[in-house]
């Protein structure tokens, strides 16, 4: 798959930059807080696509003016403009989840992430759209609209952090929130181009984040560089006393070391995907040439055999059914007229599962994760794997029929990403190409666990060499 002829330069004046782009031009006095965050809500408010919900104009604003009053100097994510997914908490500040249930809803805490973010120099701009509770891989939502994507309207999105994926690529921010349970940071991240980040399960705090399945909920980044991610993720992880979920101990600096290349040891598994895998030709010559790229800049590739994610996929959506029941059963008993019908059919279910097989799913996970890890993840840094199967459907490939036949597409639509949310591992989403329909192509590199840095490592050494993260949608 060759590379773009011209790749086109996200230096525009209407476009916004990187985050450490941004960040170094704030830090040197070339912008200001305020310059970059007017630019960002400039170009939101004349945008049409899908991408934000509602706007924090008046506050934003404030952020930046108060920002410059600042030494930035010592801020990593000085004067960057992000935005967050509409289920990332603000005291105060509506707080919707892209639903009709909590249509009005206003918070009375904050999202950690939110604040560590701002605390490191970022300003967030506006709330996101969303599949309905986050309850879609596609950016099905029957409350709100679809998700479409930047590249073509008549695509989806991705989802569930649709408005994450969409924004991010159109350049409107240089970053965005979104959360992943089955894959709702990485598939988003894939269909519109941009680099996606899931962190091991609980090492970003998820204080403040509307809860889908607890056991399966993970926060991460969607920006346009692996080095970005890894600012982000810098500036985000540290214990929380207001999550006893969290497992980090200490704070880490992801950035450091991304630039040492890959010729000293690194190693990355890679399967022999071939016509019997739910992998499409054209997504297999993706990965084919990605492979080569990686192999060329030193990495050592190690065969394995294709992993099989049907049975961590049924165990992902059995503690995701069950999990995501309990949240919603005071709701779907008072209000169920309130649920899009696919969002309450696959809720509902939830009530049905027996307790012993919730169980039985949360005592398994130890077990499946050193099976997976003796077979896919010894002594190697990363395994690749594609995001979708298949090239980015349309909105209407993957809403006629049945509701039965909906629901069977979604699950195949995130058959390589709900079984990492299970066994709680890192992965990293890349642009790495584009399929005939002209769209964008995605791959992951999974890690072990907490082996974010390798992964960022390996993303930002594939971008140093490759123009795909640069190019965004006209």
């Amino acid at each position: 798959m060759s590379q773009p002829s011209q790749v086109q330069s996200n230096m525009k004046s209407a476009r916004a930059l990187s985050v450490t782009a941004a960040a170094e031009a704030c830090r040197t006095g070339k912008t200001t807080a305020l310059e970059l965050t007017e630019r960002a809500l400039a170009a939101a408010r004349g945008f049409s696509g899908t991408g934000f919900v509602r706007l924090r104009q008046h506050q934003a604003l404030n952020d930046a003016v108060e920002g410059a009053r600042t030494d930035l100097r010592d801020m990593p994510l000085a004067g960057v403009p992000v935005a967050c997914k509409d289920m990332f908490y603000r005291a105060g500040e509506l707080s919707e989840c892209g639903s009709a249930v909590l249509k009005g809803f206003s918070p009375q805490i904050t999202a950690t992430v939110i604040t560590r973010l701002e605390s490191a120099g970022a300003v967030d701009i506006g709330a996101l759209h969303m599949a309905e509770f986050a309850m879609s891989p596609t950016g099905y939502n029957q409350q709100i609209g679809h998700g479409r994507n930047p590249w073509s309207d008549r695509h989806v999105s991705g989802g569930s952090s649709s408005g994450s994926g969409v924004v991010t690529a159109a350049r409107l921010v240089s970053a965005a929130l979104g959360s992943d349970t089955g894959g709702s940071v990485r598939i988003p991240a894939a269909v519109c181009g941009v680099t996606g980040l899931k962190p091991t399960q609980n090492l970003v705090s998820v204080y403040g984040v509307m809860p889908l399945s607890p056991s399966l909920d993970c926060v991460g980044f969607l920006a346009q560089t692996a080095r970005d991610c890894a600012r982000l993720l810098s500036a985000v992880v540290g214990p929380d006393l207001n999550d006893p979920t969290c497992i980090a101990t200490e704070k880490r600096d992801y950035e450091s070391g991304i630039d040492a290349g890959l010729q000293h040891g690194v190693r990355i598994a890679v399967p022999a995907f071939d016509e019997n895998c739910p992998v499409s030709p054209e997504i297999r010559a993706c990965l084919e040439e990605f492979t080569r790229t990686l192999a060329f800049a030193g990495a050592t590739l190690v065969r394995v055999p294709v992993p099989d994610f049907h049975e961590l996929g049924a165990l992902a959506n059995l503690v995701l059914g069950a999990e995501a029941s309990s949240v919603h059963q005071r709701w779907l008993a008072s209000r169920p007229e309130d649920y899009g019908h696919q969002v309450r059919r696959r809720i509902e279910r939830g009530l049905l599962y027996p307790a012993t097989r919730y169980i039985d799913a949360l005592r398994l996970r130890h077990l499946m994760l050193a099976r997976f890890m003796a077979s896919f993840l010894r002594d190697v840094d990363a395994l690749l794997l594609p995001v979708l199967p298949y090239a980015v459907p349309t909105i209407e490939e993957t809403t006629k029929g049945s509701e039965g036949e909906i629901e069977e597409r979604f699950g195949g639509f995130s058959y390589w990403t709900r079984g990492t949310n299970y066994l709680g591992l890192p992965a990293l989403a890349l642009p790495a190409g584009r399929t005939v329909n002209g769209l964008p192509c995605g791959v992951q590199l999974v890690g072990r666990p907490l082996g974010e840095a390798a992964l960022l490592r390996i993303g930002h050494q594939y971008q140093q060499t490759t123009g795909w993260h640069e190019q965004f949608p006209e």
